[in-house]
C-alpha cells in the first residue's frame, strides 16, 4: 500500500515512517507543500497524509489544488488546530478525513485502513432511491437524470444511506461505517457532512430525500413525513 506523507516536523515524518513501514507500507516522505503537491500530481497514491501547516504551501492549498485537478486520491488532514471552523476548512478543500495532533498511532492506522477500504473496489448494482441513483461502477451520482459531483466521503455517505434506505441511522452507526470508528466524532464533524449532502440532493427539489429524525439521527427515503418523525 502506497502513502504519500506529506509531514514537514522531521520527528513526526520520522514517527509516521517507521510505524506504517513496518506495518508494511511503502511511504514516500516529502517535506513541504510544493514538493508534496507534485508529487501528488505526478504519480497517484492509495492515500496521501497531509499536514495543513507546511513550509512553501499550506496543506489546504495543496488539497484544493489536487482535487482541481481531479486527482481523487483520498486525503488524510493532519492539524493541530480541532475547531470546527478549521475543520470545516479542511472538508471544503476536499479532505476525506482529519486528525488532531497529538495523536496516537494506533488512530493513525485505523483511519488510513477505513480509507484504504473505500478506495474503488469492484462495483455492484447501482443503488436507487426515488430518482436518485448512485453507480458504483462510474462512481456518479444523479439526481433527476442531473449529475451530482460529491466528494469522496460524501459518495461514501451516500453509498452508506442507499444501502439502507427507509432505516434511521445514528450518528455512531454513521462513524463506524463511514468514518472507520466505533465512536462519534467528537465535534459535529458528521453533521456537517449529512448538511453537505443535503445541500447537493434536496436543493430545489420539490421532494426532500435526507431528512433528520430528531434525538436519533437521519434517514434517507422519499417520504416529506420523515422530517417530523
Amino acid at each position: 500500500m502506497d502513502v504519500l506523507l506529506v509531514e514537514d516536523d522531521p520527528k513526526i515524518s520520522g514517527f509516521i515512517c517507521a510505524g506504517l513501514t513496518e506495518e508494511g507500507y511503502a511511504v514516500e516522505p516529502v517535506p513541504d507543500g510544493l514538493t508534496g503537491l507534485r508529487a501528488g500530481l505526478e504519480r497517484r497514491h492509495e492515500v496521501i497524509v497531509l499536514d495543513v501547516m507546511l513550509p512553501g504551501k499550506p496543506g489546504t492549498q495543496v488539497l484544493r489544488e489536487l482535487r482541481s485537478a481531479r486527482v481523487p486520491t483520498p486525503v488524510l488532514l493532519l492539524t493541530a488546530r480541532d475547531t470546527l471552523e478549521d475543520i470545516v476548512q479542511g472538508l471544503d478543500a476536499g479532505a476525506d478525513d482529519y486528525l488532531t495532533k497529538p495523536f496516537a498511532f494506533a488512530e493513525l492506522l485505523a483511519r488510513l485502513r477505513a480509507l484504504l477500504r473505500r478506495a474503488p473496489t469492484a462495483a455492484g448494482a447501482p443503488l436507487q432511491c426515488a430518482d436518485l441513483v448512485l453507480d458504483p461502477s462510474t462512481r456518479t451520482v444523479t439526481r433527476a437524470g442531473r449529475p451530482v459531483a460529491l466528494t469522496n466521503r460524501e459518495f461514501t455517505l451516500l453509498e452508506y444511506f442507499l444501502h439502507n434506505p427507509g432505516r434511521v441511522l445514528t450518528r455512531a452507526m454513521i462513524a463506524a461505517h463511514v468514518w472507520g470508528t466505533p465512536r462519534p466524532s467528537d465535534t459535529n464533524v458528521i453533521d456537517v457532512y449529512v448538511n453537505y449532502l443535503r445541500n447537493k440532493l434536496d436543493a430545489g427539489q420539490s421532494v426532500k430525500l435526507l431528512h433528520t429524525i430528531r434525538g436519533a439521527g437521519y434517514i434517507l427515503q422519499a417520504d416529506a413525513r420523515a422530517a417530523a418523525a
